[in-house]
């Protein structure tokens, strides 16, 4: 009992220390307190400590991926859970541009968005931004899901979507699970062959976003697109 009463008193003081100044809280104490929501009988403060030290900082901590997160003692089915929701909370109120409609007038403004989706993805997906003829994004969708290192694309697909949703531009989009952001050669091909087939149906391919790691290849700024 004296174990218990021990961290629920840390526990408690630790809220009273977020509250007053949360600032001051280092990040495996603020990673304490939300594992405690889910961990409500149990000392989170070891698992808290491992978890930072294991990934570097709470960042990594929350773009670890679940295979890398389950071989961590203590970590089970419950947070995995939790973390999804996190996870899923996170890539939505990154994704607010497209009910606000705004204007997308750099590649870091997708690659936001992009990283909160698909940052801790184990396989390449593929999607695409939709803008209007202000670059307001309309539609943030996705196209295809693959493996760990391709995801099929097929250019009429890409096209009927940007028709459906009458955009007159396309932010193309796709992530690197196993690291490195260099473009393949398929990548440089299937940019070329969309931006082509976009062009004859008067649509604009912006970019291609290659996101990983926490950053992002941009094809535009590489100098990559097609013209």
């Amino acid at each position: 009992m004296s174990g218990k009463k021990h961290f629920q008193g840390h526990r408690h003081r630790l809220r009273e220390r977020l509250l007053r100044s949360p600032r001051e809280l280092a990040e495996y104490e603020l990673l304490e307190l939300l594992l405690g929501h889910v961990l409500l009988r149990q000392d989170t403060k070891p698992l808290a400590k491992e978890l930072v030290e294991r990934f570097g900082t709470l960042g990594g901590v929350f773009a670890a991926r679940g295979e890398e997160l389950r071989k961590v003692p203590g970590f089970g089915p419950s947070l995995e859970a939790f973390w999804g929701l996190w996870r899923e909370t996170w890539a939505r109120m990154s994704e607010a541009p497209v009910t606000r409609r705004e204007m997308l007038d750099s590649p870091q403004a997708v690659a936001k968005m992009a990283l909160a989706r698909l940052g801790d993805k184990t396989t390449e997906e593929f999607w695409v931004a939709m803008v209007d003829t202000k670059n307001r994004l309309v539609a943030w969708e996705p196209i295809s899901q693959g493996t760990v290192d391709q995801a099929p694309v097929y250019v009429r697909d890409v096209l009927v979507m940007a028709l459906r949703f009458d955009a007159s531009g396309l932010i193309l989009v796709h992530n690197h699970p196993g690291g490195g952001l260099e473009p393949s050669r398929q990548d440089r091909e299937l940019t070329r062959r969309l931006s082509a087939a976009a062009q004859a149906l008067g649509i604009r391919v912006l970019d291609h976003l290659i996101v990983g790691d926490g950053t992002h290849y941009s094809f535009r700024t590489e100098g990559l697109l097609p013209e």
